[in-house]
């Protein structure tokens, strides 16, 4: 058998030895209330460090996803107030005669009298003709 034998060893039957060993007791479920508050503590903080951290990451990719869809909206923008500068333009244009019957010739082939129109093709067109029939 091992070195150390259990001793029956009788228990003191005073006040003094039951009030200390119920202050044991006291102390030891304490100690052990206390463990559990601050298990039920820390797992509580480490859920809401969790949720925060999940908040932020989430937030932070809807973040970037804004910030793509702006650069995006910021680009049509600059091409849509290119367009109405041109179309702007085009308005003034129109409230011109001289342009307006310049339009009419080129585009519905109109002549005033004694004007004959001839219709040069351009350049690009011969290009384009020029390269379908080498194919």
């Amino acid at each position: 058998m091992g070195a150390i034998k259990k001793r029956n060893v009788a228990k003191i039957q005073t006040s003094y030895a039951k009030q200390q060993e119920v202050a044991e007791i006291n102390v030891s479920m304490k100690r052990k209330r206390l463990y559990r508050r601050l298990s039920v503590f820390f797992i509580g903080a480490a859920v809401l460090f969790v949720f925060m951290i999940s908040t932020l990451v989430s937030q932070s990719s809807v973040l970037d996803e804004k910030r793509a869809e702006k650069k995006k909206l910021d680009q049509e923008l600059a091409l849509l107030k290119k367009k109405e500068v041109m179309l702007e333009e085009e308005i003034v244009k129109l409230n011109d005669d001289e342009y307006i019957s310049k339009l009419a010739r080129k585009d519905y082939f109109l002549s005033e009298n004694g004007e004959v129109i001839f219709n040069i093709p351009d350049n690009k067109e011969k290009d384009d003709k020029k390269g379908k029939s080498t194919n």
